[in-house]
């Protein structure tokens, strides 16, 4: 509060009350719910089609066209989908591969961010960098290095019936540590300097030791992040088709994403069961990001508002 030059009284509240902020208008809402809604509908487009292509008969959708009003609506295709193709056996197959590369993925990076982010460790920045430097790699460019490589180290028995690490899940699943480590270490050490430093300072006193830091307070600390690594490491090792089908030859250890080859005719395609299968090799991505929906945008989010 002023005072009155003239009198030295105080001026009046009023006087130097500051003018409230200006809401947004409701057009401008409206404006912005409108194109995010027309954004999403964009990208959920072509699930929605495949969808509606894949409950419908594919001789009323060759007479009448994808954007007819459906007649006939059921979930024959489906069945089908899961039965010609084997899609059991290749899911399987899917889950020796994705579960242990993401696991495996995520503890050593974690390992290697805390060691950048919250250990005074020697080198610590040239490190980060070179973890994410990994990225920047076509991953092409080492097909055939590898493919050499792999055949070239032996397995024991028990790790697998062929004799080299070739036509084994082992090979598809380092290969995708290795690409997926850099990305998780730079997302995990990003993470782990927004943590309070007081924390650790406070466990360091009452004499916690490295691993301590590490396993009791750092790691819980980090559960948005891993769980939000988590889900994308998942959708990305489950849909990758590349290192399956250079690596392994045994058509009986494919991953999933290859079993809709066997649903496409030497003469004919039918597309609608195509599609049918499509959604369902995409179910379990959609169930893991439901699940982890609510960790998922917690890991995105927390942190960003941090210095």
């Amino acid at each position: 509060m002023t005072a009155d030059l003239r009198t030295g009284a105080p001026a009046h509240p009023a006087a130097t009350t500051l003018p409230a902020p200006k809401s947004p208008s409701r057009r401008g809402r409206w404006g912005v719910h409108i194109f995010l809604a027309g954004v999403s509908l964009a990208f959920l487009a072509p699930l929605l089609l495949a969808v509606y292509a894949s409950l419908r008969p594919y001789e009323e959708t060759a007479q009448n066209g994808y954007f007819s009003f459906p007649k006939h609506l059921s979930f024959e295709y489906y069945r089908r989908a899961y039965t010609e193709s084997g899609m059991g056996k290749y899911f399987t197959n899917t889950l020796l591969i994705a579960v242990p590369a993401v696991v495996v993925t995520l503890f050593l990076a974690s390992f290697v961010a805390f060691a950048v982010s919250r250990l005074k460790l020697r080198g610590g920045l040239v490190l980060l960098m070179f973890f994410t430097a990994g990225n920047l790699l076509p991953q092409q460019v080492i097909v055939t290095p590898l493919y050499v490589l792999f055949n070239r180290i032996p397995l024991p028995w028990w790790m697998s019936d062929s004799m080299t690490m070739y036509d084994s899940y082992w090979a598809v699943i380092i290969v995708n540590i290795g690409f997926q480590m850099g990305f998780c270490v730079f997302v995990l050490a990003h993470f782990m300097r927004t943590l309070p430093q007081e924390i650790l300072e406070a466990a360091i006193v009452d004499g916690a030791g490295v691993w301590t830091l590490f396993w009791r307070i750092t790691l819980p600390l980090c559960r948005p992040a891993l769980a939000a690594l988590g889900t994308l490491e998942f959708t990305w090792i489950y849909n990758d088709f590349l290192w399956a089908l250079i690596f392994i030859s045994n058509p009986d250890k494919l991953p999933v994403t290859s079993s809709l080859n066997n649903l496409r005719g030497q003469f004919f395609t039918d597309y609608n069961l195509l599609a049918a299968g499509s959604v369902l090799v995409a179910l379990p991505t959609i169930l893991v990001f439901l699940v982890l929906q609510r960790h998922f945008i917690a890991g995105l989010t927390l942190g960003s508002t941090k210095g």
